[in-house]
C-alpha cells in the first residue's frame, strides 16, 4: 500500500515533475505510487523496458527517451534500476567463481547504463529550481563499510555507480547549484530476487523502502550532493 502523505516531496515546487527509471520493477513501482498521491506532483514520467520499451543497455534508447521529455524541466529524477543475479548465477562467495562474462553484465546493468542515464537525464533536471536525481544503490558497494568479502562483481559494479554519481554531481553543480544527486540504498528490500540472500538481515517491503527513499531525499539539501545515503538519509562511507 502506498504512504497516504499528500506533503510527500514538499521540498519541491508545485507542479513538480518528476521521472522515474526502472518503473515496473517493485521499488520503482511503489515510488510511482507513492508520488501519485503528492498534492504538489504536476506530472509523472513512468518508464521501463516492458512498458515504455526504455532499454537500460541500449545509449540510442536512453538518449531518444530524454529527448522525448527535453522540452519541460525535470525536479525528480530516480533510477530505480539493477541487477543481482544474472541468468540465475548468484554473486560469488569467492574469487575462484569469478567470471568474466557475469561481472561484465553487472557492469553493463549496475554502472554503464545508469552513467548513460546520467549524460542524457541529468542536463534536463531544472537549472532554475531545486531538483533531485537519486540512483539506487546498495550498502554492499561501499568499500569502507566491506567486512565480509564476497559478491565481487555485484560490490564492484555499485562501487563504480557510486563513483559516477560523485562524479556527475559535481560537474552538474556547476550549471544547476540548486540540485541534488545521491547515490541511495534503499535497504534490504523483500524481493524474489533478494529472499535468498536476507536470511540475516532486517528486511523491508518494497512500499516501506519506496516511502523511506522519498522521505530521505525530501530531507537532503543541495549541501548533500554527490553523496552515498541510506534510506534514512544517514551518511554511508565510501
Amino acid at each position: 500500500m502506498p504512504i497516504e502523505d499528500t506533503n510527500l516531496m514538499s521540498s519541491l515546487q508545485d507542479g513538480f515533475r518528476a521521472v522515474v527509471l526502472g518503473a515496473s520493477g517493485g521499488v520503482g513501482r511503489a515510488i510511482c505510487d507513492d508520488l501519485k498521491i503528492s498534492a504538489k506532483l504536476g506530472k509523472l514520467i513512468e518508464l521501463s523496458r516492458s512498458q515504455d520499451g526504455f532499454d537500460l543497455l541500449d545509449e540510442a534508447s536512453i538518449a531518444e527517451h530524454a529527448r522525448s521529455l527535453s522540452e519541460e524541466p525535470i525536479h525528480l529524477l530516480i533510477c530505480a534500476t539493477g541487477i543481482l543475479t544474472i541468468e540465475g548465477t548468484p554473486p560469488e562467495k569467492a574469487l575462484r567463481q569469478l567470471d568474466p562474462d557475469v561481472m561484465l553484465a553487472q557492469f553493463r546493468t549496475n554502472a554503464i547504463g545508469p552513467a548513460l542515464v546520467a549524460k542524457h537525464f541529468l542536463p534536463l533536471l531544472d537549472r532554475n529550481a531545486r531538483s533531485i536525481a537519486a540512483f539506487l544503490s546498495a550498502r554492499v558497494g561501499s568499500i569502507g563499510d566491506n567486512r565480509l568479502g564476497g559478491w565481487i562483481s555485484y560490490r564492484a559494479s555499485k562501487a563504480a555507480l557510486n563513483q559516477v554519481v560523485r562524479t556527475a554531481s559535481i560537474e552538474l553543480a556547476r550549471t544547476h547549484p540548486s540540485s541534488v544527486v545521491v547515490a541511495i540504498h534503499p535497504g534490504t528490500v523483500r524481493t524474489a530476487l533478494s529472499e535468498p540472500y536476507s536470511a540475516n538481515h532486517p528486511t523491508v517491503s518494497v512500499d516501506e523502502a519506496a516511502a523511506n527513499i522519498l522521505c530521505a531525499l525530501d530531507d537532503l539539501d543541495s549541501s548533500r550532493t554527490g553523496s552515498f545515503v541510506a534510506y534514512d538519509g544517514s551518511e554511508i562511507p565510501w
